[in-house]
């Protein structure tokens, strides 16, 4: 059997409930123990809305913190953390991280991951409210524009808003 009619055979099965047939390469090995498969569908959303909603908790209590930036931060922080784990239950926890490193959402990762770890350091180390103003802004920058990757034009649509709020420019001239 080719290998394009295996892994179809193998999608249909893993949609149907079935065992799909043993991985024949490292990766195929890494994404059965990385991904959600083993869990049921009704696992997989109660993990999805577990997640979700403690990171929707987490965010909406950081912001009864915001006089106390280390408080403010943390609970910012781990509700944007909690949120992203939410969507590995959905997809798998190995393929989103390569959907997440993927060429098109490198940067947007890398920026994303960076200040979330910047914006717990100004607010546990350094104890700069300020500081960790601006990391919030650039995490919550590069979410927006990490999630519009997903989108097909979203990214496109993103610039020409951003455009038109910033006094008409077209799109080359803003990014």
């Amino acid at each position: 059997m080719t290998d394009v009619v295996k892994k179809g055979i193998d999608k249909v099965r893993l949609m149907a409930g079935l065992e799909r047939s043993e991985p024949e390469t490292p990766a195929e090995l890494l994404d059965e123990y990385t991904s959600c498969a083993s869990l049921t569908y009704e696992q997989r959303m109660y993990g999805f809305l577990i997640c979700a909603l403690s990171g929707a908790c987490c965010s909406a209590l950081s912001s009864m913190f915001w006089a106390r930036p280390t408080k403010f931060a943390l609970l910012s922080t781990v509700g944007a953390i909690m949120s992203l784990v939410s969507t590995g239950f959905l997809t798998g926890f190995g393929r989103q991280l390569k959907n997440m490193f993927h060429g098109t959402r490198f940067v947007a990762t890398c920026v994303y991951l960076a200040s979330l770890i910047m914006t717990l350091v100004c607010a546990v180390k350094l104890k700069s409210f300020p500081l960790t103003v601006v990391f919030l802004g650039v995490q919550y920058c590069a979410y927006i524009w990490y999630c519009m990757s997903y989108i097909p034009g979203g990214r496109a649509m993103l610039k020409s808003c951003a455009g038109a709020c910033c006094g008409g420019l077209t799109s080359n001239e803003f990014f």
